[in-house]
């Protein structure tokens, strides 16, 4: 699955809309039929409601952690209309690529729910070439369509496209990644998440590979999925023939949010346990995001607001006692 959506789901530097909770999926009341009209929730409607994509089941664990690089990086962001932002971005490390990169980001117009708008577009471009970019937009009020891609040495390394449809109660989404149609290759994988309750919802995944790197040609995985969220403590797990997958989430308060996530790897025997937290403190406009797993990996990343100006110092630090390695990052983003 971590293949399938390493170029869909790659973090952005140029995200326009970042807020703490996940958009709500766009469920509207049976009295609203105009795609355009902002989806208010029916206060007496029974129905336990969209549960979002099965994607994002682990959403909550996976944004706790740290952000970690090494070296200097300087990014400046640049909003030129409601619609349209610029990004600037400079790194140097002796470990990741340095250089310059450059990112823009397009909002539309079209608002579905409370937080959502379409389309989206976010590109980022190298002096040398390499290039990723995204793009999603809706078919009315349910129906999204989603294509990203991955350009490095002047070849595609990676594309996908998602096609996603969400009812009232459940998501279902079509995905095919990097397809070959002459040599019949690529990935297919269908997705399925369904609300029991409120607070339950069950899922499952399947995925069909082909190419001539898998024995036999072909290749099919299959694998359930379980969550169960009250708000503040949410538990979720996806069990397949590859391995095991548990992440828990808590937020004890408005300043500390908890996780923990373990990685069973049924094929290789192999297992990784993180513990991960992150520190709110709104009085000193400050983030702190921590992690500790079990390879004896501790990561930090901190996050300090240069009031009044509009800039943010950001520190990173990353150590592997196993290894004995140790990196640090210090970075600037303005704007």
């Amino acid at each position: 699955m971590g293949l399938v959506y390493a170029t869909a789901n790659k973090p952005r530097e140029t995200t326009v809309l970042e807020t703490d909770e996940s958009p709500s999926p766009c469920v509207p009341c049976s009295r609203h039929h105009e795609p355009e009209v902002p989806c208010i929730p029916c206060v007496s409607d029974p129905r336990p409601g969209n549960p979002g994509t099965l994607q994002e089941i682990h959403k909550k664990v996976k944004d706790l952690y740290p952000r970690n690089f090494e070296g200097a990086k300087l990014l400046v962001k640049k909003t030129l209309s409601s619609h349209f932002d610029v990004a600037h971005t400079i790194t140097l490390s002796s470990v990741t690529p340095s250089g310059y990169k450059f990112g823009a980001s397009y909002i539309g117009t079209k608002r579905i729910g409370e937080t959502e708008k379409y389309p989206v577009a976010i590109g980022d471009i190298m002096p040398n070439g390499n290039m990723t970019a995204d793009f999603v937009h809706t078919i009315g009020c349910r129906v999204r369509a989603k294509i990203a891609a991955q350009i490095a040495d002047n070849k595609y390394r990676a594309c996908s496209s998602t096609l996603e449809y969400r009812s009232d109660d459940f998501t279902v989404s079509l995905t095919l990644a990097n397809p070959h149609f002459a040599k019949q290759h690529g990935t297919l994988v269908l997705h399925y998440l369904q609300s029991i309750t409120s607070r339950i919802a069950l899922g499952a995944e399947v995925a069909c590979h082909r190419g001539l790197g898998i024995p036999g040609g072909q290749q099919t995985i299959m694998s359930a999925a379980f969550r169960y969220s009250t708000g503040y403590t949410t538990l979720s797990a996806t069990l397949g023939e590859a391995g095991l997958h548990v992440c828990y989430h808590r937020k004890n308060s408005q300043q500390l949010q908890m996780g923990v996530e373990m990685e069973l790897n049924m094929r290789t025997h192999e297992s990784i346990a993180t513990v991960l937290y992150q520190f709110d403190l709104p009085q000193a406009d400050l983030i702190f995001r921590a992690s500790v797993n079990s390879e004896t990996t501790v990561a930090a990343v901190l996050e300090k607001r240069l009031f009044p100006i509009p800039a943010s110092l950001v520190m990173s630090g990353m150590l592997n006692h196993t290894k004995q390695q140790f990196r640090v990052g210090l970075g600037l983003n303005i704007g």
